[in-house]
């Protein structure tokens, strides 16, 4: 993991912490009982499950809706920032339709929100995180590492012709 994902990575999980230290999603949910089915099993939202899918591809997202029709803001705009780079390939799992997955995705990450976007099997963080990199350009290296020119790097060529 690059430098900057790993202190992107770090301040967002700092953030999702709860005062006592333990992850939001950990704490919205200890004491009360229910088993997200995370644990053990083959369920969707297992442990072994979401890490295949993590490594299905390399851009993978976790969504409310899919990108034809994202169902929130934020996951709409990880899809408008991944569009604007040109990057359509990438495996979009919408987790309204799976309870186990949307919780799995959360224990997987140890981040309580969704979207997530993963590339190359690291988890980089929500539509926050993605939009910073966007903003400093650190997302165009991140995909150059996977091979994806950006499609900004065309846009800033035909206006430099200009």
């Amino acid at each position: 993991m690059s430098g900057v994902l790993r202190a992107a990575w770090r301040l967002g999980a700092a953030a999702a912490r709860g005062r006592a230290g333990r992850p939001l999603s950990q704490a919205a949910t200890a004491g009360s009982g229910e088993s997200s089915g995370a644990e053990g099993g083959g369920g969707s939202g297992s442990r072994e499950a979401v890490e295949r899918l993590v490594r299905a591809h390399p851009v993978v997202v976790f969504m409310k809706g899919s990108p034809a029709q994202p169902l929130c803001g934020f996951s709409n705009a990880v899809v408008q920032i991944l569009r604007l780079h040109g990057v359509e390939d990438y495996r979009a799992h919408d987790v309204l339709q799976d309870p186990d997955l949307r919780q799995g995705i959360k224990d997987y990450s140890n981040w309580p929100t969704i979207p997530q976007v993963y590339l190359n099997g690291e988890f980089v963080g929500g539509c926050d995180i993605l939009l910073q990199m966007h903003q400093n350009g650190d997302l165009v290296e991140e995909l150059k590492k996977l091979g994806i020119r950006s499609a900004l790097l065309d846009a800033e060529k035909d206006q430099d012709k200009k």
